[in-house]
């Protein structure tokens, strides 16, 4: 089993998402965290997933630190203890979890570290929601096709980002989503804004309790400004420009029935 994300994946050569700044490459089994050490927290995954040889397996791994990184280097424990925020995963545990059951197993009890976790509110990381879903969604998709999919998904590391414990909470994510479909890269890009539910006032944090998070399709190039990431072919391959749709504003998302694939 290949450790970190394999480029070749796919038949389009497809290089992980990066900064200019300064990161702590982390390899695991079919998947890469790019480690912000300042912000203690990745600025880009990428995981090859094989939607044809999936497994669902019953759910194992621990949250642990990853030791090839200082711990002042990565967001523990102490961040999320006592307060409405989750370890959201950023690559999802079946993503890698796919081929032999020894191996899936492995792949999938690997995502249980910090490097690969963000905070997120609670509401959204738990609940039936439309970006728990995207993945899901776009894997189907692209099964009738390529049966091949790589995803890459980070927080958006702003200078604004209300401070926490010592950390600094990101108020949006990220996701791309590539596949292959008649020999053609295709990809997708949404954006996730969950600064409604987040209030550090006074040094707590708690679910506003009317507020929502926000799902948006949004052009990659937007992306990868937002992030300040290199997404190499990934831009020119965005649905939404290949279809002809260049939307003055984010495209919100409330169903499914809504993503431009």
């Amino acid at each position: 089993m290949t450790d970190g994300y394999e480029p070749g994946f796919l038949s389009t050569s497809l290089p992980l998402p990066r900064p200019e700044r300064e990161v702590r490459e982390l390899a695991y089994p079919r998947f890469t965290v790019l480690l912000d050490p300042g912000r203690r927290l990745a600025v880009a995954t990428g995981v090859n997933i094989d939607g044809t040889t999936l497994r669902d397996l019953p759910r194992t791994g621990e949250w642990r630190l990853d030791p090839r990184v200082g711990e002042d280097e990565q967001t523990g424990p102490a961040v999320y203890a006592r307060n409405d925020l989750d370890r959201g995963h950023l690559v999802r545990r079946r993503d890698p979890g796919w081929g032999d059951v020894s191996a899936a197993r492995a792949a999938m009890e690997a995502t249980f570290v910090y490097p690969n976790a963000a905070p997120q509110a609670a509401r959204f990381n738990q609940g039936p929601e439309l970006w728990l879903g995207l993945e899901d969604h776009v894997l189907t998709y692209a099964e009738a096709t390529a049966q091949r999919i790589s995803v890459f998904t980070a927080p958006v590391l702003a200078d604004d980002d209300p401070p926490y414990r010592g950390i600094r909470i990101p108020l949006r994510f990220w996701k791309i989503a590539a596949w292959e479909s008649a020999g053609s890269l295709s990809a997708a890009g949404f954006v996730l804004d969950q600064s409604d539910l987040v209030d550090t006032r006074d040094g707590l944090l708690a679910a506003a309790p009317l507020g929502g998070f926000r799902t948006f399709q949004v052009p990659v190039t937007e992306i990868a400004a937002l992030a300040g990431v290199d997404v190499g072919p990934l831009a020119a391959a965005d649905v939404l420009t290949t279809r002809g749709i260049r939307p003055v504003e984010w495209r919100p998302l409330h169903s499914a029935d809504d993503i431009v694939l």
